[in-house]
């Protein structure tokens, strides 16, 4: 069966084609779009015009390419942005009009649920058990606890790296005192978690800061998702990184061969957000992964 799976964040537009097979889910087309939805809801409560109108013209796309690859079902999910905005009915028209499908806006619960299942589709056999995955937005970042069996602890915290930078950061780069606004919110949001992080045998990072964190720290030349997924490095190296990054101007970011044009200005709050999550563990490495919500949105329409 030829599925599409698609993921609205805060931040970014994802969309997976995809066709389950006797041995799993092969994965025939893979799209980011960095629209920005969620530009000013943390402070308006509402989706802007122009962010719907870029996120739209994402979806157009996207239809044109799953009417191409012949998908027979189509699940669309919305997570933090379109839950906090009053006019998310606005969103959800122009999504149906466009793809057919009513979007489903997740809950908290929900998309840590479905991110969890998409990283662990893409751990290794031998890795350690519990894991602790952590799925850093936009508008919130997820922390989920669990096994094979299923999540055992989550949270959706409502801290990203959009909501936190524009929250907090005025300066290019952030003051000291902008720095140190955005870890108490994060601290804070930790703190009420309820997720043991410490209970962790391994840590899985997914999504794009999570990705970009590893090119940094692997040094590359462009973003290569070959060599991202499943890189193991050490949290030394990614405080260390995450130092590097927060301190530059947004200029500077925009020069790194592998840093997206539409993450450098927010990147510094979503490494904060890493690097304060990493602290509460006690192993001392990170595992990333380039599958993610997108895979977990997919697998659940095997039966579909």
């Amino acid at each position: 069966m030829r599925v599409a799976a698609v993921d609205c964040g805060t931040n970014t537009i994802k969309l997976l084609i995809g066709e389950h097979t006797d041995a799993g889910l092969e994965v025939l087309v893979r799209e980011s779009s960095m629209v920005r939805l969620g530009q000013g809801v943390d402070a308006t409560g509402r989706l802007a015009d122009e962010a719907l109108e870029r996120a739209f013209a994402a979806i157009d796309t996207y239809a044109a390419l799953i009417s191409q690859h012949d998908v027979e079902t189509i699940r669309f999910c919305a997570t933090s942005a379109t839950r906090d905005a009053d006019n998310a009915a606005q969103f959800r028209a122009g999504v149906l009009a466009r793809l057919g499908v009513e979007p489903e806006v997740l809950s908290g619960d929900e998309e840590a649920a479905v991110a969890f299942a998409g990283a662990m589709s893409n751990v290794p056999d031998e890795a350690a058990r519990p894991i602790l995955v952590v799925d850093i937005g936009g508008g919130s970042t997820e922390v989920v606890l669990g096994d094979d069996a299923g999540v055992v602890a989550a949270r959706s915290m409502d801290v990203g790296s959009v909501r936190l930078h524009e929250r907090h950061v005025r300066h290019d780069p952030a003051t000291r005192e902008e720095i140190e606004a955005v870890v108490r919110d994060i601290d804070d949001q930790l703190d009420a978690s309820g997720v043991d992080l410490a209970a962790a045998a391994t840590v899985v990072g997914i999504a794009g800061t999570m990705t970009t964190l590893a090119a940094g720290v692997l040094d590359l030349a462009a973003y290569d998702p070959e060599a991202i997924d499943r890189s193991v490095h050490t949290h030394a190296d990614v405080h260390s990184h995450v130092d590097r990054l927060v301190a530059m101007t947004v200029a500077e970011r925009l020069a790194l061969g592998y840093m997206h044009p539409g993450r450098a200005d927010v990147i510094d709050a979503g490494a904060l957000i890493a690097s304060r999550v990493l602290r509460r563990t006690t192993v001392d490495e990170l595992l990333v992964s380039e599958s993610d919500i997108l895979e977990g949105i997919a697998w659940s329409l095997r039966t579909a």
